[in-house]
């Protein structure tokens, strides 16, 4: 079989957001642009195609018009806390400021530009557990989902390439990056259907891969070893997200993988319907009023499970439970009003720009998506008694595990607090409720404590879920310009690495826990810093 050669001035390698973004801003810049990306035309993308689409911005107009007195200051020492960042990480220390410094003009005035719109309102996610997370709402949400952002990217592509200077490969795989004497000349890819090998010969190669939790071998492996992990646990990255084009960095070019064990995974997963992969998991949003119980149907404690605050303490709570799942129970009146799963697919008013219907499922509970889960996922259990979901969650993990009476203790203890009225409780989940409920938006989608088996509040919901991998959080080394360094800190000519694959910036600039929101504009902002040095050295 022939080999095709394919010229270029800068060869991408991955077409999610970021590796998109390099293209958009190399094409503007009058280069010759070959993107190389596994996935077909209808997925071209990435993950980017299916997220939310939340970002965390800083200092923008809209947390202006609702008076949020935020700054960069204020976010880099939330960031910085957080995310247990030493202070001789020098990379991901530069990436973060450069982060708070810059998302409002080389994210959200950028993405203005490209025709992206935000929500009219910003939310406040990763409180914190002692408040040392988000100090204040920055959480950004695209009118239309990622799946809009997305689309207007494709577009900004399309319309960047005069001339037919855009080579883009669908459906291939690179296999060797090509270089001597350690300067690039390009990379080697084939045809996954076919087999055909295509050599691309190009100065400059950006890797924008995506990261390693799509391998769960990889995640494994580099799981720190003071942390729990689950027996088993399932897969909302991507299987092309593999770690191999890292490696192959690092042991034929020197290239450095660092903060390998961060990710940012999930708590409350369960199997998706309609799988793309083995193992494709969805990531719920846990709902705060719901109990997060253990596989018995205790209520996990001392410290109550309430999402919203740290999600890798979640995470890590949840990973040390005697087996590999828990249980959220709540009720239809909890469910409705909070329940929601991540991603484009099941946001469908916000995705589709149905305003008056969001805004009608928002003050009147989102009845849909409850009867589409009830009907779709064995997973999610609905019954008119404690006694009947009991049965019905033992019959699922084919055990004894869930003792009726257990789980019936269990709903009245945490109903005894509203026995002198809401005035007086002692219970921290309650508390923390009480608390995220001041913030207007929250307010909007967080019910009013009140006892699980409230009159007119059922029937009763049992939701089944594991953790979920989701994002890496550390990757390739790279400086404020997006070239990969090796170990004595000197850029590996010709090579860049944006988004995911660098640790959204310097390989781990979230540290060990993100702000959330971090990641699409983590993707904008070290592509558009590849660019700008590929075509201009500044």
């Amino acid at each position: 079989m022939a080999t095709t050669t394919v010229q270029a001035d800068v060869l991408v390698a991955g077409g999610g957001l970021a590796g998109i973004v390099t293209a958009i801003e190399a094409l503007r810049a009058g280069k010759r642009v070959a993107l190389v990306d596994r996935e077909s035309p209808e997925r071209f993308g990435g993950l980017a195609l299916w997220a939310f689409g939340g970002m965390a911005l800083v200092g923008t107009p809209l947390q202006a018009r609702m008076k949020i007195p935020d700054t960069p200051e204020i976010a880099l020492r939330d960031w910085q806390r957080f995310g247990e960042m030493a202070e001789d990480d020098l990379y991901p220390q530069q990436w973060a400021r450069y982060y708070v410094e810059h998302s409002r003009t080389e994210v959200y005035d950028w993405l203005q530009g490209e025709g992206v719109k935000f929500m009219p309102a910003v939310n406040w996610v990763e409180r914190g557990m002692q408040g040392d997370g988000n100090s204040l709402p920055r959480y950004h949400v695209v009118w239309g989902t990622s799946r809009e952002l997305t689309r207007c990217m494709i577009a900004s592509l399309r319309a960047a390439d005069s001339g037919g200077r855009l080579t883009l490969l669908h459906g291939h795989r690179i296999t060797a990056l090509e270089h001597q004497a350690g300067q690039l000349s390009g990379a080697v890819a084939v045809c996954e259907q076919s087999g055909a090998e295509v050599r691309l010969q190009a100065p400059v190669v950006v890797l924008a891969m995506g990261g390693i939790n799509g391998s769960h071998a990889q995640t494994r492996a580099n799981w720190p070893k003071h942390r729990p992990i689950p027996a088993t646990m399932l897969n909302g990255a991507h299987p092309f997200a593999d770690g191999k084009l890292h490696h192959l960095v690092a042991d034929e070019l020197g290239g450095q993988i660092t903060h390998a064990g961060e990710m940012w995974n999930y708590a409350g997963g369960f199997p998706r319907p309609y799988p793309h992969f083995e193992g494709h998991g969805l990531s719920t949003i846990p709902c705060k009023s719901a109990l997060w119980l253990d596989h018995r149907g205790r209520r996990i404690g001392p410290e109550p499970l309430v999402t919203g605050f740290d999600t890798h303490w979640l995470c890590q709570r949840v990973a040390e439970q005697e087996k590999p799942w828990s249980w959220h129970l709540l009720n239809w009146r909890i469910a409705v009003k909070e329940f929601a799963i991540s991603g484009a697919e099941h946001n469908q008013r916000i995705r589709d720009k149905q305003f008056p219907a969001f805004l009608k499922e928002t003050l009147l509970g989102n009845h849909r998506l409850i009867k589409q889960m009830q009907r779709e996922s064995p997973y999610f259990l609905v019954d008119d008694t404690l006694a009947g979901l009991a049965a019905k969650m033992n019959a699922l993990t084919c055990s004894l595990d869930i003792d009726p009476a257990t789980l019936q203790a269990t709903a009245d203890s945490f109903d005894a607090n509203f026995a002198g009225g809401n005035r007086f409780h002692n219970d921290d989940q309650i508390r923390r409720i009480h608390q995220a409920r001041q913030w207007g938006p929250d307010r909007l989608r967080t019910c009013k404590p009140a006892p699980l088996q409230m009159p007119g509040g059922g029937p009763y919901i049992a939701i089944h879920t594991q953790l979920i991998s989701r994002k890496s959080l550390g990757g390739l080394q790279t400086d404020l310009h997006s070239r990969v360094l090796d170990a004595a800190g000197q850029p590996i000519s010709g090579l860049y690495c944006v988004g995911e694959a660098a640790g959204f910036g310097g390989g781990g600039a979230s540290g060990k826990r993100s702000l959330e929101g971090t990641f699409l504009p983590g993707c904008i902002l070290t592509a558009r810093a590849a660019a700008r040095n590929i075509s201009h050295g500044d």
